[in-house]
């Protein structure tokens, strides 16, 4: 979090006095901005002069009073023709919204000297809020979906974009484990809320994808999610990608319109969830060429092989994310996972891997939920 000090010299009456506007405004734009909704988060301005880039140091505005804000460009600044804006708290799912919750129309002037008054009514925090008519739409694939590999059934979700059935449109899919926490508001220790994340995404034109969301075991989540031999003993988890790969995938390629070749196809998960991901895409690589994994377990100490056999593509992403305040070794666990695999002769110059790291998240679905649109939007909708 970036600290903002208070400049006691200048008051809010000061910032529209006329001879301070004069003196102000001689070399450059001066945008003044007042909002409605005050918090310690610190405000950016991103545009196409940045390349929208929302957290940008050289861009964030000056707190000149309890609720305004001052940014002025720097002299000689190489100005667009028309240039383009929009304010954020540091991030798209804090980006500024009207009174009502609406999404804002970009912002723009053609001015290059004086002062543009801006003012932003409210902000999003987490995404949030969302509108109901962007919901995707829930269904349960059903309620005892078969696992021949390990003689059980399974309760199995299927969020389909909003306007599913109004198009012929082929969509991404996306593999989650632990359903009961994704969307569940009963949800014991809360859920990641992906139903309402996606909502946005929809309204805001970032992408839109199927997300299949599969309930785990209960009692034997843990033996599920363990592959191979770990400290907590021996577990079934080849058996459950297995499933998901072999079974699951073709009869979602079947009834649903999806794409599916690896490059449209990801699977992802958090702690235990996110370790038997992991394992998915690495033994899967001609299925899976998304990875998103959130704070995995990789404490129970995996032997994780890669198969010199299997064809990695240079498309293959791995979102990888991990909180500072989840245990001693979180961080340092996924660094080394990530050292590990980046300099493996079989993946070297073939996979992307994005590390983002909360140094305050703690092992919770708060925090999940706050990365999943993130990790949605740069595995499958950013081509940079």
């Amino acid at each position: 979090m970036i600290s903002i000090p208070m400049q006691a010299n200048i008051s809010e009456n000061d910032v529209f006095n006329p001879e301070l506007k004069n003196k102000k405004t001689e070399t450059g734009l001066h945008i003044i901005l007042t909002t409605d909704e005050v918090d310690a988060r610190p405000i950016y301005i991103s545009g196409n002069f940045n390349g929208w880039v929302t957290q940008d140091k050289d861009f964030v505005m000056e707190q000149i009073g309890i609720n305004s804000y001052q940014y002025k460009f720097p002299e000689n600044f190489n100005y667009p023709e028309i240039l383009l804006y929009k304010f954020t708290k540091g991030d798209w799912s804090d980006v500024e919204i009207d009174v009502h919750g609406n999404r804002t129309e970009n912002r723009f002037t053609k001015m290059h000297t004086g002062i543009q008054k801006e003012h932003v009514a409210r902000w999003r925090k987490n995404w949030l809020p969302f509108k109901q008519s962007y919901l995707p739409q829930v269904k349960i694939i059903s309620d005892e979906f078969k696992i021949p590999q390990l003689n059980k059934t399974r309760k199995i979700w299927a969020l389909l974009p909003h306007d599913y059935d109004k198009t012929d449109e082929r969509y991404p899919v996306m593999y989650l484990q632990d359903a009961q926490n994704l969307f569940n508001e009963k949800a014991a220790y809360g859920n990641w809320e992906i139903d309402k994340k996606l909502a946005v995404m929809s309204e805001y034109n970032i992408g839109k994808i199927i997300i299949i969301a599969i309930e785990h075991a209960e009692e034997d989540r843990i033996k599920e999610y363990n592959v191979g031999k770990t400290v907590l003993g021996k577990g079934q988890g080849k058996k459950y990608i297995r499933f998901v790969t072999e079974t699951l995938k073709p009869f979602v390629d079947q009834n649903f319109r999806t794409k599916t070749e690896r490059e449209f196809t990801g699977i992802g998960g958090s702690s235990m969830g996110g370790l038997v991901s992991i394992f998915s895409g690495l033994k899967n690589p001609e299925t899976y060429g998304k990875l998103m994994i959130f704070s995995p377990s990789l404490w129970v100490v995996p032997e994780l092989k890669i198969n010199p056999k299997k064809a990695y593509s240079a498309d293959t992403k791995i979102y990888l994310y991990a909180g500072g305040d989840e245990s001693e070794t979180m961080i340092e666990h996924v660094k080394k996972f990530q050292e590990n695999l980046l300099s493996s002769h079989f993946v070297k110059d073939k996979i992307k891997i994005n590390l983002s790291i909360n140094r305050y998240g703690t092992h919770s679905e708060t925090y999940w939920s706050d990365e999943f649109p993130k990790a949605i939007e740069w595995l499958f909708f950013q081509s940079k």
